[in-house]
């Protein structure tokens, strides 16, 4: 199926964005991350790993697998490779 003629856009649609409201819109966007970027800052540690904990349970609890056990075999030889080839005496 192949269009014929000009798209026709509904009077409902907005208009395209102008130059200025795209640069506004990237403004907003740069003072949001500034304000997110401060809080994760300023989250303590322990607040961060009670976070990351409860994402990890609700993984499990759903039956997320994002490896599988020959990716973390494989990855288990690499830090065996590098601590292997680090001149730590651990």
């Amino acid at each position: 199926m192949t269009r014929q003629g000009p798209i026709r856009y509904n009077a409902h649609m907005k208009p395209a964005m102008t130059k200025e409201d795209a640069h506004a819109w990237k403004e907003r966007w740069r003072a949001i991350r500034e304000v997110e970027c401060e809080e994760l800052r300023s989250t303590p540690i322990d607040t961060k790993f009670r976070q990351l904990a409860s994402m990890m349970q609700t993984a499990r609890v759903l039956g997320w697998h994002t490896s599988t056990p020959e990716e973390i075999e494989y990855i288990r030889q690499l830090w065996i490779r590098l601590k292997s080839s680090s001149h730590d005496p651990r």
